[in-house]
Parts: C-alpha cells; structure tokens; sequence
C-alpha cells in the first residue's frame, strides 16, 4: 500500500478497509502531531489532539472526498478546528472559573496527617478484606461500608437473602479472627 497515493487510500478506506486508513495514519500522524506540539507547546495534549484528529478523519471518512492526491492539507485542516474547539473550551472554562466568587483558599496542610492515617487504616482494611473470598468481600462492601440492607444486597448480586446473610456472617467472623492475630495484616508503614 506504500506505492499508493493518499486519495486511493482513502476510497479504500471509506469502504471499509481499515489497513488502508492505518497507512494514511502512519504516513501522516507524525505531521499531525508536531503541528499540535507546535499550536499547544504540550506533548501530552498534542498527543490527544493528534488522537482526536484521527478520530474525526475516521468518522468522516465516507463523507469526504480528498481533493488532492495528498490527504495531509485536510488533517491539517481537521487539526486546525480541533485547536479551535480546544481554545474554545478553555476560554469558556477560565470565564467560568472568574464569575465564581472570590474565596479564601483553606490550607489543608492541617488535614495531611489526618489523610495520610486514613489512607494506612484503609490499606491495612483492604489487605485484612483480601483474606475473605471475592463474593464475601462483595457482601462486606456493601452491606457494612455502603450499608444498604440485606435485601439490597441481595438484589444487588443477584443472590438469595439468606446466602447475604451467610456471607456477611462468615466475612465478619474471618475478620474477627484476622484481627485477633493482627500479623497476618500488619500495615506496610512500620517505620
């Protein structure tokens, strides 16, 4: 397909030849995509970009005709409005953000400590839950950190009422016996 010329390429790939459009693609991404760095001054947005370029160009493969042999002044073109649309939005967001009222920021340096021993407490829950089989750890979650009721549970798994029970029943046990011996689940953070 490297002899063919990108208008070819594109007939074929609006008929649904997926090999002729990854042809365009490879010849063509690395235009696209230094074009976008080029715009943004960003590789990881120009990278995005270029994905939504080729996105839209496979979209509207069927709807456009090339008019040249060479595809890459439309993908330019595509690319040019997907930096509009991007401008746009971003205009749109930092207005949104100036009407909202003007605020003191907290410092939340007072709540890292407190956040940090919530993020230990619940590795060292999770890994005491990784103990308990999957259905019951399913069983747990919901019935005791999301507390719905057993019925809900049950209509939430798919499972009886009474296997509800049994599960939370049997997890609650096993975590009773795990935190009696607290070595099987010792947090990560003995420092």
């Amino acid at each position: 397909m490297a002899d063919l010329t990108d208008a070819v390429l594109w007939q074929r790939a609006a008929a649904g030849d997926t090999d002729a459009f990854g042809t365009i693609f490879e010849r063509h991404a690395t235009t696209v995509y230094n074009y976008c760095f080029r715009r943004t001054g960003d590789w990881a947005q120009a990278e995005e970009l270029t994905a939504i370029v080729f996105l839209e160009a496979w979209r509207r493969r069927t709807q456009v005709v090339l008019e040249r042999d060479d595809a890459i002044p439309w993908l330019l073109g595509v690319a040019t409005n997907v930096l509009r649309n991007l401008r746009r939005s971003q205009r749109r967001h930092r207005a949104a953000l100036e009407r909202l009222p003007r605020e003191r920021v907290d410092d939340f340096a007072g709540d890292v400590d407190e956040r940090l021993d919530d993020e230990r407490r619940m590795r060292a829950a999770l890994r005491a839950l990784e103990k308990l089989p999957r259905p019951d750890q399913d069983v747990l979650a919901l019935c005791v950190w999301e507390e719905l009721t057993y019925e809900e549970a049950s209509l939430a798994l798919g499972v009886p009422v009474g296997t509800v029970r049994s599960r939370l029943s049997r997890a609650r046990g096993r975590l009773r016996e795990l935190s009696a011996n607290p070595g099987h689940f010792a947090t990560e953070e003995t420092t």
